[in-house]
């Protein structure tokens, strides 16, 4: 055999690192520490030990740091000398329940991190997530990679994708074009037999004779050139230290053969120049769904829903609040926080890898998370206050000058990315006395109290009065941190307002004032009701009316259509784990539907109604005893018989749905007081609409779906992920349903097209290879979830309702100010764009060159345009999502291909 035509085995050195998952953090920290000490000294030890790649991702040498800081030099002479690749990513993510702004500040901060020990590599690496994202080719093309290696979602597979028939699958081969919806295409690379396909092998000439008939057997199957990739390593795998030996013994044993010690750039670089002709083309996500079901992983999604909700808090306060506004503070002369905010967003990423996001590992580990996510959230909230106050003190709000020296203003910020009206609640302090030490607190407590009340009324910037609702907070204690002295304490009079901030403009402001008044006639609210009827209310565009049994119907005005038998609770026993759910054989649903609900009117005011519906339900204590024989046994889930308990307990689940006097959602809260384990809780939403398609809220794109899967799926459950909200729409009518950190959905193969959106999911193990309880699973006490409803006329009308659901999910940000001049407007908008197909997603500074960078995406399969309104003292590039200039823009409305992600540099002049 020549040269030219022998099997070349690339051997490729690596350990999949899960910073935390069957063992805690630290835990696995302690275990990092001795794998990279082994791997350096190996390196130093044995010369043709050529190669290891660090998993992808660069905190694995941040952790490792983190104990030896004198070790980096070492770190930094290794890769120098090609021996360690880092990069691309700062960890590996779960792509489907992290934002998009997410996986781009991932690739962002990975790149940064990477930079400054060598060279980055320039592999899309997704080893282990559960499912890709459609988006994934045009990402990494945006950050100059032309190859994605990953582990799941293309052939059929057992467990750890183990290939079980080559048959009828959507690739022949490990190898094909992954293509995104925008036509960007990069080479995918399947671990067709898990990246453990190499670990271990063995020095013994008859042991690895064995071993490597099997294994290149096997790999030779689904290659379509005739290099091979085996993987040496696994999770947490310690090095193989005499992997030079071992490599020596194969080369006698198959002399034609080449066995090298191997790394990612060379063995994809030996790919290319022999890929065949015939490869596949697959499109968009990548979520197996040509197989049986089963191990698609999806429910993660549902896995402790408070960590999913969490992080959709963290996200938003990071990508929708903290960097648009200090950017805006930027442009008007304030110093950009890069090192906070990059500190902000490593501690979220660090919540971010898959078995962390997914909710699939130890108790202990979603006790560090959620002190992780509160870290990150009070240094952004920290850097929100910054920025506000910064910005408000430019505001010009002496308008509210005549209304005399009490006036307390105060600014509305909407940095959604979409003009709206909204129902804002924020609390302001007034009459402020500033005290020192040495006064008696509880006198100067008094002297505000005595000269101060809650009476009053608001205004806006045009001095009209509005429908405020009042909750007199009292006088409380206060502080000031100023930048120049001591810390300032006072005492100050604390309202909390309600009111309606109508038509706040898109990335801009709103200014407001109170009016403090004695006289009681001028502060009285209009007599105004959005109640019309008994256990109705409407506005302008909807009418909703609450049934006996707590379901409620909703009428669209606008396309005079009716949706019918919404919100209905519906909860099913749960014997499966944290990565699967599997409802027990013979299970049948216990619904709300038909049983009487306690309704009550509790709010009344001209500008929001709501409704409380109560709901008891009777539900099995947990499953049988059998389960946790079942468990302890390690019996495969499927296997399973285990049913639920004949013992009774009462789900109390309180509904609240309440309707603006502006909007065009119904939004809703339901709190449940969770007393079972081992169920699942959904509620139901019919769409009244059979159809094979509906769309899904994912990363930087809307994705079609089909609702029947293809003839493998053998999984009686269809569930799916979702970013923001599912969609399932006719000519004519459609029916969004958003959620807040609420990740699964299911439409069901029903004649109503009903919308079944996951609340709660509860589970007492934690799956996969071993026994390992965890009881924190079954989220038992109060679980809150926020969710909303979203009538409209299908077709292109849906786009005005997903800017709706982007828009639900970013609360507004006020902050008080003085009366004083200043150069911006009382009502202004920062950065006005439009694009009726477009979806904004970020507004940040580049932190290299200090530009404005503004991201939007198309969410339509067509061109569309996108026209923004800036300063003519300013130059608009097109840039990628590594926020590098690739060309200027020359025309307004700039042009958008179908499905394209858009990023727009904007320089002062």
């Amino acid at each position: 055999m020549t040269g030219a035509s022998k099997t070349v085995v690339h051997v490729i050195s690596h350990t999949h690192w899960d910073r935390e998952w069957y063992m805690p953090y630290e835990a696995h920290h302690v275990k990092l520490i001795e794998t990279i000490n082994s791997l350096i000294e190996t390196f130093e030890s044995d010369p043709d030990f050529k190669s290891f790649y660090l998993d992808g991702q660069t905190i694995v040498v941040e952790d490792y740091l983190q104990v030896y800081p004198e070790k980096r030099e070492i770190i930094q002479r290794l890769c120098d000398a090609g021996k360690l690749s880092l990069g691309p990513w700062y960890i590996l993510q779960d792509e489907f329940l992290t934002s998009g702004e997410a996986n781009v500040r991932n690739l962002q901060i990975g790149h940064r991190d990477a930079r400054t020990f060598g060279p980055i590599s320039k592999i899309g690496y997704f080893p282990d997530s559960f499912g890709n994202m459609g988006q994934a080719a045009q990402i990494l093309q945006q950050a100059g990679i032309d190859t994605a290696i990953f582990g799941r979602g293309v052939k059929a597979t057992g467990f750890n994708n183990r290939v079980v028939d080559a048959s009828d699958q959507e690739s022949p081969y490990s190898e094909l074009i992954w293509q995104s919806p925008d036509g960007s295409k990069v080479l995918g690379i399947l671990f067709a037999n898990w990246y453990n396909n190499g670990m271990e092998i063995p020095v013994d000439p008859d042991t690895a004779k064995s071993y490597w008939d099997h294994r290149l057997a096997r790999t030779r199957q689904y290659a379509s050139t005739r290099h091979l990739l085996l993987m040496n390593g696994c999770d947490h795998q310690p090095i193989q230290t005499d992997l030079s030996e071992a490599l020596r013994v194969a080369r006698e044993l198959y002399p034609d053969c080449d066995f090298i010690h191997s790394n990612y750039d060379d063995y994809v670089k030996a790919v290319k120049n022999e890929l065949p002709d015939d490869l596949t083309l697959t499109t968009g996500e990548l979520r197996g769904q040509h197989t049986d079901g089963w191990y698609s992983l999806v429910n993660t999604a549902s896995a402790r829903v408070y960590i999913k909700q969490l992080n959709q808090q963290n996200q938003t306060l990071l990508e929708k609040i903290a960097e648009p506004l200090a950017a805006i503070a930027h442009g008007l002369g304030k110093a950009y926080p890069h090192g906070l905010m990059q500190y902000a967003w490593k501690t979220l990423m660090q919540n971010h890898p898959h078995d962390s996001i997914c909710g699939c590992s130890l108790d202990e580990v979603y006790h560090e998370m959620k002190t992780r996510f509160a870290k990150s959230m009070e240094v952004g909230s920290a850097l929100i206050t910054d920025s506000a106050r910064f910005i408000s003190a430019k505001v010009d709000t002496s308008i509210f000058a005549q209304f005399g020296e009490d006036a307390t203003a105060f600014v509305v910020y909407n940095t959604s990315g979409y003009s709206s009206s909204s129902v804002v609640t924020c609390e302001i302090e007034w009459s402020h006395r500033f005290f020192i030490q040495s006064e008696d607190p509880s006198a100067v407590f008094k002297q505000v109290s005595d000269r101060t009340h809650g009476e009053g009324y608001l205004v806006n910037s045009q001095g009209d009065r509005l429908d405020c609702t009042v909750e007199d907070l009292g006088v409380r204690f206060g502080y000031e941190l100023p930048n120049d002295r001591f810390r300032q304490t006072y005492m100050a009079h604390a309202l909390r307002l309600t009111f309606e901030a109508k038509s706040l403009p898109a990335l801009g402001l709103a200014t407001f004032a109170w009016i403090p008044a004695m006289d009681t006639a001028i502060s009285k609210s209009s007599s105004d009701t959005l109640i019309t009827d008994d256990f109705t209310m409407e506005n302008e565009f909807i009418r909703v009316i609450v049934a006996q049994d707590g379901s409620f119907s909703m009428f669209d005005k606008s396309s005079d259509e009716l949706y019918s038998g919404l919100g209905v609770y519906e909860d099913v026993g749960d014997i499966g784990n944290e990565y699967i759910f599997k409802q027990p054989e013979g299970d049948v649903a216990i619904t709300t539907r038909g049983i009487p609900a306690e309704i009550h009117l509790t709010e009344n005011t001209p500008y929001r109604a709501a409704f409380e519906i109560r709901h008891t339900l009777e539900v099995p204590a947990s499953a049988d005893e059998q389960l946790q024989q079942e468990v302890e046994t390690m019996v495969e889930f499927r296997k399973r018989k285990s049913v639920r308990s004949q013992q009774l307990v009462q789900l109390n689940i309180v509904t609240r749905i309440s309707l603006e006097r502006e909007g065009h959602a119904l939004q809703v809260n339901t709190r449940i007081d969770n007393t079972a384990k081992d169920h699942r809780l959904r509620v139901l939403l019919p769409t009244g609409i059979k159809t094979a398609l509906h769309y899904a809220d994912s990363v930087f794109e809307v994705a079609e779906r089909k609702t029947i899967p293809a003839p493998e799926w053998e999984n009686p459950s269809n569930c799916q992920h979702m970013q923001a909200f599912v969609d399932v729409h006719a000519d004519g009518r459609g029916l969004t349903a958003a959620g807040k950190g609420l990740n699964e959905y299911e439409v069901l193969q029903d004649d109503e097209g009903t919308i079944a959106l996951t609340l709660l999911r509860s589970i007492g193990e934690l799956g996969d290879w071993g026994v390992f309880h965890t009881p924190d699973a079954q989220c038992l006490g109060v679980n809150v979830a926020e969710w909303s409803l979203i009538p409209h006329g299908g077709g292109d009308n849906r786009f005005a309702a997903y800017r709706e659901a982007y828009r639900y999910a970013v609360p507004v940000t006020t902050a008080q100010t003085g009366i004083h001049e200043g150069t911006l407007p009382p009502v202004h908008s920062f950065l006005a764009w439009d694009g009726k197909e477009m979806a904004f997603s970020s507004l940040k500074i580049n932190e290299d060159n200090g530009d404005l960078m503004a991201r939007w995406y198309n969410l339509a399969y067509t061109p569309s345009n996108l026209s923004i309104n800036t300063s003519e003292n300013s130059l608009l590039y097109h840039s990628n999502i590594m926020e590098e200039m690739t060309s200027e823009v020359q025309t307004q409305p700039i042009p958008v291909c179908k499905a394209v992600i858009v990023t727009i540099g904007i320089t002062p002049l």
